[in-house]
């Protein structure tokens, strides 16, 4: 009896033991932290630095390698209704866009549009470098194609010409008359119709509504290429020695007779 009443003991003790050891569940009490500026006063790490340096000059010799030459300042300021820098981005979107487009879809691409607030700089008469390209495009834009509507299409040249801004297209043309009604759209050589849909290039942001761009919310169908704009930009630089741009009539106001 009393080595049974031993035993229970020791089996008490030990799960007493096993229930007292129970780790209890870990929970986040507060976070702590400290905002540290990073400025020109900030001294430099050298054994950071030196770790760096390879990595940073790689960097700089590809971004800074030339891939094409612009004898003339390309710029998006130099026309009312188009620009040359428009111009060019447009075309390059729409040119480098469709072959992929095609091949997925067996569709062709109809007109292109970016957004003039979008191109952040000149293109400077001088070598042309994939730095070129993160400086007049710096953000992480997609291209994409959006199927609109006829009515669509209609909502977004009275945008182009509500907008007093030279936005940059390809594909579309608009006439306007001398008084700023509107004469003419045509799309790839032929006259707008608005009972059509069209497959319009242009980039993620403007497609979820950037830029005031509401026409591009509902569209019927949306492809994304997984194609950033900026590559784009810099395969369309390796393919052509020269760049060279201008104003021309994609979208202009007719003289009076």
């Amino acid at each position: 009896m009393i080595r049974l009443n031993i035993k229970h003991f020791v089996v008490f003790i030990t799960l007493a033991l096993f229930s007292s050891c129970k780790t209890e569940p870990s929970t986040l009490v507060e976070i702590k932290g400290s905002l540290l500026p990073i400025n020109q006063e900030t001294e430099a790490t050298d054994s950071i630095e030196a770790y760096v340096i390879p990595y940073r000059n790689r960097i700089n010799e590809v971004l800074d390698s030339t891939l094409a030459f612009a004898p003339s300042v390309i710029t998006k300021n130099d026309g009312v209704y188009n620009s040359s820098e428009g111009n060019l981005l447009a075309d390059i979107l729409i040119q480098e866009s469709t072959p992929i487009f095609n091949t997925r879809t067996g569709n062709n691409i109809d007109f292109a549009l970016l957004n003039y607030g979008g191109i952040r700089s000149i293109i400077s008469k001088g070598n042309v470098t994939s730095r070129t390209a993160y400086e007049v495009m710096p953000f992480e834009n997609m291209i994409v194609v959006a199927e609109l509507q006829g009515n669509a299409v209609r909502e977004l040249v009275n945008y182009l010409i509500n907008s007093k801004r030279p936005q940059p297209i390809s594909g579309i043309q608009i006439l306007l008359n001398n008084n700023g009604s509107l004469k003419s759209v045509s799309i790839q050589g032929k006259p707008f119709d608005e009972n059509k849909s069209y497959f319009v290039a242009t980039i993620d942001y403007l497609l979820d509504g950037g830029g005031g761009m509401d026409f591009l919310k509902n569209p019927l169908s949306v492809t994304d290429l997984d194609y950033r704009y900026r590559n784009a930009m810099i395969d369309y630089f390796k393919k052509n020695d020269t760049i060279k741009a201008s104003v021309d009539d994609r979208f202009i106001k007719l003289d009076p007779k």
